[in-house]
């Protein structure tokens, strides 16, 4: 039982909520309202508002002196199985949860030259739960992943066309995880929780080619930690210590902003995330030997480009469209991690309340490639196929003081 649970507990540690996260693999991009209308191109170039110190810290010179960024994202994901398996079952329902994002920023001018500013996000993370009958309950019940990232950072005007950008990133992380530990209805479930700190940074350039264009290279680092937990059970009073490390993966952007004309922005961003880290799990019980599962991930791109319309002083307008490649291969793919490409289609607004406040509001849908699974876990097979989709709704108050 204790290597079942501890295998699926690193499947969620490491892994998380792959499915229901929106950039590769369990990434959250949604860490503005001002993006998503674009799709999130051309996000480390743009330096909109004071969400910059996430996707590049050298934009916050090209803001005003003082500006506060309050955002949230309702997500609704999507992930309805159909298939069997060897002990029998239903299909689970849906998987997706609905889930809130918040975000926050404030930076502001110390000198002429250089900006401080402070960012609290939630980069990795969310949820899927299945019916606890469901025909692959004794690989995966509820699967959960939780993050928050504290990221002050500075940027500094180096010359007229460059600006440079640092942060550091303190970040807590805690996961939850249950499974039935045998075919039998109703189930005994085993329960893994676990939590941790770790650090990392960020790095950005902004180089302003002309007038009309920019272009922004921002880097985050790899966050590693080690989860420390219990293993328990809903009909024992047993108490398992365990452990598990977790890495989360760096990633690097490059980004292009361009003003077409007085009404037309257009912006364009390729992104990697470095998931080929995630080569095997290896968990250590505080009895036995550590256990360890082949993952073999992918590294992975995104591609995106987007529009801005200046329809008035107030009101500007946004489309996008992006594609996610997936880290997860056919023959890796778990009911845990029923992850696939995904194409996205975003529409947003910006409108100013005044000189000093605006309102954005953005919306995205996305369509997933089929997604096919035929996976076997201690004598369990279980195989089918989801219906995948996710839908964000986003909005984000901006004030200048």
């Amino acid at each position: 039982m204790s290597h079942r649970v501890n295998r699926l507990a690193a499947g969620l540690v490491l892994a998380g909520c792959t499915h229901l996260a929106h950039a590769a693999g369990f990434a959250l991009i949604e860490q503005n309202a001002s993006g998503l209308g674009n799709a999130y191109a051309g996000q480390a170039a743009a330096a909109t508002d004071a969400s910059t110190i996430f996707f590049n810290p050298a934009g916050m010179t090209y803001l005003p002196d003082r500006q506060m960024v309050l955002a949230g994202h309702l997500i609704k994901p999507q992930a309805e199985f159909t298939g069997t398996s060897n002990i029998g079952g239903g299909n689970g329902g849906d998987a997706g949860d609905l889930a809130f994002v918040p975000n926050a920023y404030f930076a502001f001018r110390l000198t002429p030259d250089v900006h401080l500013g402070v960012g609290m996000s939630a980069p990795f993370g969310l949820k899927t739960e299945y019916d606890s009958t469901w025909a692959g309950r004794t690989q995966a019940i509820k699967s959960e992943l939780k993050t928050i990232n504290l990221n002050p950072s500075i940027a500094w005007k180096a010359s007229e066309s460059l600006s440079l950008g640092a942060g550091v990133s303190i970040q807590y992380a805690k996961a939850t995880l249950t499974n039935a530990t045998s075919a039998a209805i109703p189930p005994v479930v085993g329960t893994v929780k676990g939590d941790d700190y770790g650090w990392g940074f960020n790095l950005g350039a902004l180089l302003q080619l002309s007038e009309a264009t920019r272009i922004g290279l921002a880097y985050r680092s790899e966050i590693d930690s080690t989860l420390e937990g219990d293993l328990t059970f809903n009909a024992s009073p047993t108490v398992i210590p365990v452990t598990a490390d977790l890495t989360l993966p760096d990633s690097a952007s490059l980004s292009l902003f361009h003003t077409l004309n007085a009404r037309w922005d257009l912006l364009a961003d390729v992104s990697w995330t470095g998931w080929s880290d995630f080569d095997e799990l290896r968990i250590v019980r505080a009895v036995g030997t550590p256990l360890v599962t082949p993952e073999n991930w992918d590294d992975s791109y995104r591609y995106s480009l987007g529009a801005n319309y200046h329809h008035s002083d107030k009101l500007t307008l946004r489309g996008g469209v992006a594609f996610d490649e997936t880290p997860v291969s056919d023959a890796f793919r778990t009911a845990r991690i029923p992850d696939e490409d995904r194409t996205w289609i975003a529409f947003g607004a910006q409108y100013r309340l005044s000189t000093k406040s605006a309102l954005d509001v953005g919306y995205a849908h996305l369509f997933f490639k089929d997604v096919s699974i035929n996976k076997t876990e201690s004598g369990v097979t279980l195989a089918g196929t989801y219906e995948s989709a996710v839908d964000i709704l986003s909005a984000q108050f901006t004030l200048n003081f």
